[in-house]
């Protein structure tokens, strides 16, 4: 059996007290269910998390940093198998080199009508990954945690219709949206956790302004 490391198997014992970002509560129906791959490794420069760059032709969420992830379909059996064959799609993940140690309360994306399980897996068996899907997926990224809960990286993002959100600055990207509020629910209640300055503001740049950010309520 494949050990765990002891600071993710506590986040996982903490991933359902990850309080659900305002306005990303799910109807009571309807929403298309899909999932996404929060994929934590062990890398040169320490505990990291896979993170990918949509691609900026893409129908959706274009050029934003993303965890791997799609829709759920029939044969993937839930969110675990879809979160699981979409990282495979995209980056050239092994599936057979992750263990899944749990999954986040579902969150809901209004623009894309999407309803998301956010899969948690531990990297055992790492491997090389990368733009497997050039359509879909510019970039793959291995973020240190290290970097990601440096307050020197993180900021408060404001959004044209006024809500304002977590946001990081890291490996040249600007994550934010979903996969921003997902990473900051997350290392509030990790062993990683440091004090940041939440009062540092910045406008959502005019290049991703028009990536139609989720509409959340204030």
């Amino acid at each position: 059996m494949t050990q765990v490391p002891v600071w993710l198997d506590r986040l996982a014992g903490r991933a359902a007290r990850v309080p659900v970002p305002l306005g990303m509560h799910p109807p009571s129906a309807g929403g298309r269910p899909a999932a996404v791959l929060t994929l934590f490794g062990e890398g040169a420069h320490g505990p990291d998390v896979l993170l990918i760059q949509r691609s900026s032709r893409g129908r959706t969420h274009a050029g934003q940093p993303a965890f791997p992830g799609g829709g759920v379909d029939p044969e993937d059996g839930g969110a675990i198998g879809a979160a699981l064959r979409e990282a495979q799609e995209e980056t050239g993940l092994d599936p057979g080199g992750v263990t899944v140690v749990g999954t986040l309360p579902e969150l809901y994306i209004g623009h894309s009508d999407n309803r998301v399980t956010p899969v948690m897996g531990w990297w055992h068996t790492p491997c090389a990954v990368h733009a497997a899907s050039p359509d879909e997926v510019e970039s793959v990224e291995r973020v240190p945690i290290a970097e990601l809960v440096d307050p020197g990286n993180r900021m408060t993002l404001r959004y044209p219709g006024g809500y304002a959100g977590p946001a990081f600055s890291v490996r040249g990207m600007l994550v934010w949206g979903f996969t921003a509020n997902v990473l900051d629910g997350l290392l509030e209640v990790s062993d990683f956790a440091r004090p940041w300055d939440r009062s540092r503001h910045i406008d959502l740049p005019p290049e991703a302004a028009g990536r139609r950010p989720p509409k959340l309520a204030r």
